[in-house]
């Protein structure tokens, strides 16, 4: 009897037990249920809200000047102005390819100063001489020949000796031609074609100085517009190579915001409306914003529907909205909210 009581009292005990146990598991279960649908709701924003961010234009710095890069100017995050120097790269081959062309140019242009100086003046008198020799032989040959032309009608001399004299007399004639042509090509000095020659010359030397001056007013960079230096890529020593990015400029006058939104949406943005989003990293702070670009961003960003009936695709379309004003410590990469 007594082993009857006590199991009869053990059974109740244990009842009691696990109607506890279930019940603490149910308020455990529900408690997580709680839990997972407040953090849910919590992790997902309202369909109202568009979450976007600030983008700005960036300009990659780089020069004509393969070098070694001597000293920067400037440190990541300062501002510069358009016209600040940057940095300074040398090239000692390129100032070499200068002098080198600085000299042929040089050369050429004293070629030139020849070729327009014209023929010496010796030359010049030894031309004129060489015309008064041959107009004296004329002169004593047309007298010969006179004098033989008379004493071949006095039947003196014979027929040949008169045609001798006539042709020593030719000859004298042709030899004057000759020192006179002489001469004026000496006067005249060098054909027209080697003046344009020589001249060509000079341009072409000038040409390659100006080539090689052009690469080295790259030897120090400067800012192309107003900015805040982004990145620096090489360390001073470095070589470079020909228009490899240096400096990478952020600039202060290009910034927009931009977001995606499905196209349910895109009857509340139509191009150019004004519309007011939140930064949230300036204190929440309240700007407005012009829509100016609307783009199809492909079916790779297509939202597929999951249903057979009642849903279609919706397709993707990236909005940019232009600031309207500066907005002071507006930085891309900051978040941007929208609710619509």
């Amino acid at each position: 009897m007594a082993n009857d009581n006590n199991s009869s009292q053990t059974q109740p005990k244990e009842q009691k037990a696990e109607r506890s146990l279930l019940i603490t598991m149910g308020i455990v279960v529900l408690a997580a249920a709680i839990i997972a649908v407040i953090g849910f709701l919590c992790l997902n924003h309202p369909d109202n809200i568009v979450e976007g961010q600030v983008e700005g234009t960036t300009v990659r710095i780089s020069g004509k000047l393969p070098g070694r890069v001597v000293e920067f100017f400037v440190e990541e995050g300062d501002t510069v102005h358009a016209g600040d120097t940057l940095v300074h790269i040398h090239s000692g081959v390129v100032e070499a390819q200068l002098t080198q062309a600085e000299a042929m140019k040089e050369v050429a242009s004293a070629q030139n100063r020849k070729v327009d100086a014209g023929t010496r003046r010796q030359i010049i008198q030894a031309a004129s001489d060489m015309v008064a020799q041959a107009q004296a032989a004329v002169t004593i040959a047309k007298k010969t020949y006179d004098r033989m032309e008379n004493l071949y009608k006095e039947g003196v001399i014979s027929e040949q000796k008169r045609d001798e004299a006539k042709a020593a007399y030719d000859g004298s004639k042709a030899a004057l031609a000759t020192a006179q042509s002489n001469l004026s090509l000496a006067k005249a000095g060098a054909q027209s074609e080697d003046k344009e020659s020589t001249a060509a010359m000079v341009q072409a030397a000038g040409g390659a100085v100006s080539q090689v001056n052009a690469v080295l007013e790259d030897s120090y960079l400067t800012a192309p517009n107003d900015g805040t230096i982004d990145q620096i890529y090489p360390e001073p020593g470095e070589l470079v190579a020909m228009g490899t990015p240096i400096i990478s400029l952020l600039r202060n006058d290009k910034r927009w915001i931009t977001f995606n939104v499905r196209e349910e949406l895109l009857e509340d943005l139509p191009m150019g409306k004004e519309i007011e989003v939140m930064v949230p990293a300036l204190g929440q702070k309240k700007i407005k914003a012009e829509v100016y670009y609307i783009r199809d961003m492909g079916t790779y960003a297509t939202w597929r529907s999951t249903k057979s009936n009642g849903s279609w695709d919706s397709r993707t379309f990236e909005i940019k909205a232009r600031p309207a004003g500066q907005v002071d410590g507006l930085r891309p990469g900051m978040s941007i909210i929208y609710d619509k």
